[in-house]
């Protein structure tokens, strides 16, 4: 027995607990009742629609057919079409189709389904061919147990289906954004994070290395994409992508939110080293300043974020040379020459060569691809010897630059 009156109630209820709109929580509703009704009264083979209205509590049932011209469809008996199968099914014999009568195939007839174009016209004069024409039916309100246990399935599929699509409409608009969330478990080395409505999924080569998590902590992520698939809502979300930190650096310096600096390019090596190339629109405003901070209080709470990863930031220039030098702070650069092939000779003092070429190679490294150029650091009083891990390539590049001129650079700030 259907409780009419607090079925509106109802839907308004799981509505608002699954951030769903109410008419399409009312939709899974209509739809099951349509099938249970069908389970239960009807052939299997009609279609059935179901119509609730919430103002007068009023159910409604009717069955579809489309109107059809007989020559467009193919009226098969039913004693031949029984004879037809168990000849098909004695012979089994491969058979060549001729491709014209495959191609001239014509629907088969279901009266369940399907209404001649006269007998349309005796009901509604001006129907048309292939229009849905509307049968009502009697209201029943009881329901076996069976129609009642597959309404039940088909409501909750339904609903599931509709809260899947209400989270991905709510953050596919949220790509490139930072959102904040709790640690809830842990999976094959991936870690699923509840973000509120939903789960979201940072899998290992997005998390920062060495980096630990425990369920419960609270953190923020970075939503790289939004997938979705026929089981399921996937967001995935990131620690490591280089817009993580370009984000975070947005909500702590008010001149990039603004516009008044922003950051050129950003390269990272989670966990331990980042550089930054930012440049100011606005005369009187310093960049590095800007990122850096008050003592560094700024660019010390993207740090914090980031468990403790090095942040340098260098001021961008269009100067190939000046850019080179400034990219490789925190070191002191005397000379930077520019090759042809775009690749750069760097020319440090002797006391700066180890914080130029940096450990492992890595503040090198980190300065070729921020740059683009391939950087070569030598010492200023050797110049000609080449020393070893000073040597940076960038992957792929192969542009060249006609520029032979070489030009001193002035020391750059850093947050060091």
């Amino acid at each position: 027995m259907i409780d009419l009156k607090s079925l509106n109630a109802a839907v308004n209820q799981i509505a608002a607990e699954k951030g769903i709109e109410a008419g399409k929580v009312l939709e899974a509703i209509e739809f099951a009742l349509a099938a249970a009704y069908k389970k239960e009264y009807r052939k299997r083979t009609e279609i059935i629609k179901a119509k609730f209205n919430p103002k007068n509590q009023d159910m409604k049932f009717w069955q579809i057919k489309v109107v059809v011209d007989p020559s467009e469809v193919r009226i098969v008996e039913e004693e031949m079409e029984n004879a037809e199968e168990l000849t098909a099914n004695k012979e089994k014999k491969p058979s060549v189709l001729n491709p014209e009568d495959e191609e001239d195939k014509l629907p088969r007839y279901n009266p369940d389904r399907h209404i001649f174009l006269e007998e349309a016209k005796a009901i509604k004069p001006d129907v048309q061919l292939g229009e849905e024409l509307e049968f009502s039916l009697e209201v029943h309100e009881d329901f076996g147990r069976i129609a009642a246990q597959t309404a039940k399935q088909v409501i909750v599929q339904a609903l599931r289906e509709a809260e899947r699509n209400s989270i991905q409409m709510e953050f596919a608009g949220k790509e490139g954004q930072i959102v904040s969330g709790v640690v809830q478990r842990f999976e094959r080395g991936n870690v699923f994070v509840d973000i509120g409505r939903a789960v979201g999924v940072m899998f290992y080569n997005e998390s920062i290395p060495n980096e630990h998590y425990r369920v419960g902590q609270r953190m923020r992520f970075y939503i790289l994409a939004v997938q979705s698939d026929t089981r399921h809502s996937s967001i995935i979300l990131s620690r490591s992508h280089p817009n993580f930190l370009l984000k975070l650096f947005e909500l702590e310096v008010p001149e990039i939110a603004d516009g008044i600096v922003e950051i050129k390019a950003i390269i990272r090596e989670a966990g331990t080293r980042s550089k930054i190339a930012v440049v100011s629109h606005q005369e009187g405003v310093d960049p590095i300043g800007s990122v850096v901070g008050q003592k560094g209080t700024r660019i010390m709470a993207v740090t914090n974020e980031l468990g403790m990863e090095k942040i340098d930031a260098v001021e961008w220039s269009e100067i190939p040379e000046k850019f080179v030098g400034n990219a490789l702070s925190p070191a002191k650069v005397k000379l930077v020459e520019i090759m042809p092939r775009r690749e750069a000779k760097v020319l440090v003092a002797e006391d700066q060569l180890s914080l130029a070429i940096g450990k492992g190679g890595q503040n090198v490294r980190l300065a070729a691809k921020l740059t683009g150029w391939k950087i070569d650091v030598r010492s200023q009083s050797k110049p000609d010897e080449v020393v070893e891990g000073g040597i940076a390539e960038v992957p792929g590049e192969t542009t060249e630059t006609p520029t032979e001129d070489s030009i001193p650079i002035e020391e750059t700030k850093t947050d060091e």
